[in-house]
């Protein structure tokens, strides 16, 4: 069954943007086909994220039918379809982000799960996007501030009549100052679909212009993503045994293992 997600947050800088790309090309690593879709229109990042900032045609010219649906798709190297948006100054007072529901079966027909990355916060621009969506995941990190905002998300998305598939809680140290889960699943009455350890390996992948699946698949964060689209699909994943076997796939590529 195809599906429109949008990945949305309360507030900026909890990790919306990463967390598009890293579920986007966990689903992609268990063969599904993916498209994203920066629908931060004022202030797009996923183009700048995989190393494509300007682009000839974007998600702008397909609004302003300037363009179709098809020719705004970019494929990534490792097989995700990515649609960005403009990082012109230009482009701003052109925007008519209310326009993106009317192109919701062309986005169905290039890929079997559409990651729409949503401007942060509960302006129109956000309503209109999570209005396209078949379902919503919030992005939340685990301190007080985000926690409030996400709750007028979880009551946005009530008040829309659109699902919240769950909470998605980023930049977890596991200290005795951060919101356990439960306490947040209480709070925003939702499922936490998972948890994302801070670690340096998404910085890293951010600088290589890649999702950190892809750039260092054995790390606790991509093993983390990969969990949370294992259960996006409904499928069994153990990422103790993921990770043994990267590793030793590394240790035989450098002459390690036989």
């Amino acid at each position: 069954m195809k599906k429109i997600i949008v990945i949305t947050s309360g507030k900026g800088g909890v990790g919306k943007t990463t967390s598009t790309i890293n579920i986007g090309a966990a689903l992609n690593h268990f063969g599904k086909e993916v498209l994203i879709i920066d629908g931060n229109l004022t202030t797009p990042n996923i183009g700048i994220f995989l190393n494509s900032p300007e682009v000839p045609v974007s998600l702008n010219h397909v609004l302003q039918k300037k363009a179709d649906v098809y020719e705004a798709v970019y494929e990534h190297k490792s097989g995700m379809k990515v649609m960005p948006s403009s990082i012109s100054i230009k482009e701003l007072k052109k925007i008519k982000s209310e326009k993106l529901k009317d192109f919701r079966s062309q986005f169905n027909d290039i890929a079997d799960y559409v990651l729409v990355d949503c401007a942060a916060g509960l302006g129109k621009e956000a309503q209109d996007i999570i209005e396209m969506g078949d379902e919503l995941i919030i992005i939340t990190n685990p301190e007080m501030p985000a926690i409030a905002d996400a709750l007028k998300t979880v009551r946005l998305a009530e008040e829309l009549k659109k699902p919240v598939r769950g909470i998605l809680i980023t930049r977890v140290r596991k200290d005795k100052i951060e919101m356990n889960s439960e306490t947040v699943k209480e709070m925003l009455e939702s499922p936490i679909l998972g948890m994302i350890p801070e670690d340096i390996a998404i910085k890293r992948a951010l600088n290589m212009n890649d999702a950190v699946v892809h750039t260092h698949p054995s790390s606790k964060s991509a093993l983390a993503y990969k969990e949370i689209a294992a259960g996006i699909l409904n499928i069994e994943y153990d990422s103790k045994k993921d990770r043994e076997k990267i590793l030793k796939r590394i240790l035989k590529k450098i002459g390690l293992m036989a």
